[in-house]
């Protein structure tokens, strides 16, 4: 990377990533929370990747907000 971007710049590709991890979050967990009756093994792995996608999530959100209040999240049953 080896273009110079300013703070404002910086900002709306953080802000474009976290909208991002949002929608991958949730498209995992609805994942998992289909495949947990047929696919106990692919809930598992969705039910990982969407909990992935929220710890990029909080971070970015720690960036752009720093010291705020961590957004409460409903997140994804382990299935066992």
């Amino acid at each position: 990377m080896t273009d110079v971007v300013d703070a404002d710049e910086l900002l709306r590709r953080i802000r474009r990533g976290k909208d991002r991890a949002a929608e991958e979050e949730r498209a995992w967990q609805e994942r998992a929370l289909s495949l947990t009756a047929t696919d106990p093994d692919g809930a598992r792995e969705a039910s990982v990747r969407a909990q992935a996608y929220e710890a990029v999530l909080r971070v970015l959100e720690e960036i752009v907000d720093p010291g705020g209040s961590p957004a409460t999240r409903s997140g994804v049953k382990q299935v066992t």
